[in-house]
């Protein structure tokens, strides 16, 4: 069986090292992205599983790729989880299109749970 994998938008360094850290140790393939405005290139390379996008993400923000990706014939189906601190973080995730979304500060083993949810 080949490795889920699982592509991250954020621009925080350390945020993109644990959660790396602790997909990997889980079996998962990770690829990070500290920018969102090639997401429909990075998408096709990767092809990943799952996607793990951030609101405060330079060049074009987490609204704006996710709803590039979700308007994308070809990967509109991808899960994106939006994940971000931002007190509106329903409203956000409702106008990028997401399909789910993690509030910062997050508990790990609570984006491990939503991760896998759609990864089954």
């Amino acid at each position: 069986m080949s490795k889920k994998k699982i592509l991250i938008f954020d621009d925080d360094k350390t945020i993109l090292e644990v959660i790396t850290i602790i997909f990997e140790e889980n079996g998962y393939q990770v690829e990070i992205s500290e920018t969102s405005h090639d997401i429909l290139e990075k998408v096709e390379q990767f092809q990943p599983d799952v996607i793990l996008m951030d609101n405060w993400i330079p060049k074009i923000g987490g609204v704006e790729a996710t709803r590039l990706l979700k308007n994308h014939q070809e990967f509109k189906s991808i899960p994106v989880i939006y994940v971000t601190a931002n007190n509106d973080i329903v409203a956000l995730a409702q106008e990028a299109q997401a399909d789910d979304y993690v509030a910062k500060p997050f508990n790990l083993e609570d984006l491990e749970d939503k991760v896998a949810q759609y990864l089954q």
